[in-house]
């Protein structure tokens, strides 16, 4: 995938307002922690991950996505009317249908003939939205897009903690050891084809990108709905973290070897890149495997935990505001998630 007129004009964003510690966890799975004598303070050794962010009980995930939809219209002064497309890409929804993009757009004021839907990708939900505006964008279909998406950790956590509590055995600790991680908040990216008035003056060129998958490996991890009775269901999420990593970090070396082949770059090319935040392990093996120094790459995990989708996005906007992504330098977002899907994308920053 290449692209000569497609540029990303804002990345908004709103953290939920509650800071959860991994201690604070920890100290409600007590009884698991003293059956098997697990060492407090191991969930953030394991992961690198000291707290992460929590919308308050009965936030609306939509509320979250509108608020950063606002902020990246304050921000660039764009005309709503030119948004020609919105869509939304968390995995959490408000319902499974209208689509919850409706009503983001319905409080933005979008005109009458502007696409609105909502897609799913895993935790590469905004790259895959990112991409489908481009491509509109692209093929002169459209001259601006928005893409948005709010994830919430707080309730699938609570779930998995009770069933830990109520099935204490090593093999559940483990599978649920990565749910733990999870953390909240809100995005919303501006795409433009660089021929609109704006206000700021961020136009970060996308210049292109490469996708990998690996399905074989779908059920590596798994987020749903479970039968707990008669005609009741309840949410689980069960991870099978060693194997994930290991194909994961397989699927991002082979998408790496073909993104720097399709920009025509070498490694030494590629100045910062913007990972999904995952944890320590994953920084490391992805790095390493990659051959990317460190340096080059700004993380979030330790304080903001696992955000699925909003993660990167939100990610890149800390280090564009802290000045760690500078005007010129060619970047890498770097995606991966569940399916197994691999993206990465190349832009002039």
């Amino acid at each position: 995938m290449k692209y000569s007129r497609v540029f990303i004009n804002s990345l908004a964003y709103e953290l939920a307002p509650e800071v959860v510690s991994s201690s604070d966890l920890e100290t409600r799975l007590t009884p698991l922690y003293q059956k098997f004598r697990i060492p407090m303070g191991q969930l953030a050794a394991l992961t690198g991950i000291t707290e992460r962010r929590w919308w308050p009980k009965g936030h609306r995930l939509s509320d979250g996505a509108i608020a950063a939809a606002q902020k990246s219209v304050r921000e660039t002064g764009i005309d709503v009317a030119d948004i020609g497309a919105l869509v939304y890409t968390g995995v959490c929804r408000d319902q499974h249908e209208p689509a919850t993009a409706c009503r983001i757009a319905a409080e933005l004021g979008v005109s009458q003939d502007t696409a609105i839907y909502d897609i799913s990708n895993a935790c590469l939900g905004v790259l895959s939205g990112i991409l489908d505006i481009a491509n509109r964008i692209e093929l002169g279909q459209i001259k601006a897009g928005m893409v948005v998406s709010c994830e919430s950790a707080r309730d699938i956590v609570d779930v998995t903690i009770d069933n830990m509590l109520q099935e204490p055995t090593m093999p559940n600790f483990a599978q649920s050891l990565a749910t733990l991680t999870g953390g909240s908040g809100a995005v919303a990216v501006i795409l433009t084809d660089g021929s609109l008035p704006l206000v700021n003056d961020r136009q970060h060129q996308l210049l292109g990108a490469s996708h990998l998958s690996a399905p074989e490996h779908h059920n590596l991890c798994q987020w749903g709905l479970q039968e707990a009775g008669q005609k009741l269901y309840r949410e689980f999420m069960r991870t099978d973290a060693v194997s994930l990593l290991k194909e994961g970090v397989g699927l991002a070396k082979s998408t790496w070897d073909h993104f720097l082949v399709q920009r025509d770059w070498v490694v030494e090319q590629v100045d910062k890149v913007i990972c999904h935040q995952v944890g320590a392990s994953n920084r490391k093996q992805v790095l390493s495997a990659l051959n990317i120094p460190v340096e080059k790459e700004f993380p979030t995990y330790q304080r903001l935990g696992n955000m699925g989708t909003v993660s990167l996005p939100v990610t890149a906007a800390m280090a564009h505001d802290q000045g760690f992504l500078k005007r010129g330098d060619q970047v890498s977002f770097l995606g991966i998630g569940s399916g197994l899907n691999c993206m990465m994308l190349g832009i002039k920053w």
